[in-house]
């Protein structure tokens, strides 16, 4: 027990011994980050649509809810969700729409199609520099795919739910850079750095500074320990000097021989 203590001690010892460093380290990093997410990166913004895929009108009935259908039309949804990202929609999306100046393989970097668990909705987010842009695009790409998709699976149970907002009430602020979840990243991860660094440096520090560590680790007794005055003992120490040195001159302490 006496020994976890000791070594917790130590632990805390090393850190205050070197907390400048790792202070130091920590508000260098954290202020490079606010910077990085203020001022350099380029903010993006987010636009979404949803679509549900929903029963055909064939196969729906007004009396009775068929649950095996929609079970079905929630299964396609993990089909149409890769269908979205594939070239038989985007490269339809980059032909019709030249003025995004984007070919499929820009467009499936910024698309990306999610959908909640045991529903038949499905969500298209596009992130892009400009909200407009994002939001042009996502509703492009939706339209496409329920113009496209009778084609290819022969059915017509696609829906738009909502299309995204070109121009907004409201300007959307944007989703990235996030200033706080950055800093905290930077905080963490700096804070990591610095007691790395500390304890490193601790451990490749092989001198003995103090009668512990002599006793400690050759097992000798102090005979002796010079000690480093600061400015004040030094000058101090001066001052009481040259006062013995007056006195010892004065005439008082000098007799005459006869």
């Amino acid at each position: 027990m006496s020994a976890q203590e000791l070594d917790l001690r130590d632990y805390f010892q090393i850190v205050r011994k070197r907390l400048w460093m790792i202070v130091s380290i920590v508000v260098v990093v954290c202020i490079l980050a606010g910077v990085y997410s203020l001022y350099i990166k380029n903010p993006v913004y987010e636009a979404s649509t949803k679509i549900i895929v929903n029963q055909t009108p064939t196969q729906s009935t007004v009396a009775q809810l068929d649950l095996n259908q929609i079970n079905t039309n929630i299964q396609l949804i993990n089909t149409y969700k890769e269908i979205i990202k594939t070239p038989a929609i985007l490269d339809v999306v980059a032909k019709n729409y030249p003025q995004f100046n984007l070919t499929a393989e820009d467009l499936l970097k910024k698309v990306n199609v999610s959908s909640v668990n045991n529903t038949q909705v499905m969500t298209l987010v596009v992130r892009d520099n400009s909200y407009q842009k994002a939001a042009e695009i996502v509703n492009a790409i939706s339209l496409v795919f329920k113009q496209e998709i009778p084609s290819l699976f022969n059915v017509q149970n696609v829906s738009i739910l909502n299309e995204a907002k070109v121009d907004p009430p409201v300007a959307p602020g944007p989703v990235e850079p996030n200033v706080v979840m950055n800093l905290a990243i930077a905080f963490i991860v700096s804070l990591m750095i610095g007691l790395g660094i500390a304890f490193l440096l601790e451990y490749l520090d092989d001198t003995l500074k103090t009668e512990e560590d002599i006793e400690k680790y050759l097992g000798l007794p102090t005979i002796a320990m010079i000690t480093r005055l600061g400015q004040e003992e030094t000058k101090s120490t001066e001052l009481q000097a040259q006062k013995l040195t007056r006195k010892a001159g004065e005439l008082e302490h000098v007799t005459a021989a006869k």
